[in-house]
């Protein structure tokens, strides 16, 4: 992760389960994140390592990327007192990518009391679309708070 994080994501994040803290799918699949805020978060994942049988990168890596983005956008709209849940999610796959890297930028398209809704597009290097995510998480009160 870099240092343009904001001081939400640190307030946000900070109760995350020790014991889960190392088993995290975004280090598996070599997430960096390059903006974070409750209005935007870009990140960006290699190519290499998340690949699938025909040497394209996997859908479900870009799955992984874009809910990965889209929830932090939903946590950090949400507040520290609340939780964000994956409810739905929906990609469209535009094009194939074999090398290099996939840059995501999450923006929120619906922030409520009970859902948030964001809208997550993949690029490639040359920064042509590479795939259209949506994802709506629902929101809950944190467990303790």
């Amino acid at each position: 992760m870099t240092e343009h994080l904001s001081e939400d994501f640190h307030e946000q994040f900070a109760g995350i389960d020790p014991a889960a803290a190392g088993q995290q799918l975004n280090d598996k699949i070599g997430l960096s994140l390059l903006e974070v805020g409750a209005q935007r978060v870009v990140g960006t994942m290699p190519v290499d390592g998340n690949r699938q049988p025909y040497g394209l990168l996997h859908g479900g890596a870009n799955a992984v990327l874009a809910e990965a983005l889209g929830s932090t956008v939903a946590a950090l709209n949400a507040g520290p007192d609340k939780m964000t849940v994956g409810f739905e999610l929906s990609c469209t796959h535009h094009r194939g990518v074999r090398a290099g890297v996939v840059t995501g930028t999450a923006v929120p398209l619906h922030v409520g009391r009970s859902t948030i809704t964001t809208e997550i597009v993949l690029t490639d290097e040359s920064g042509r679309r590479t795939c259209t995510a949506r994802l709506t998480c629902i929101v809950r009160d944190r467990p303790g708070a």
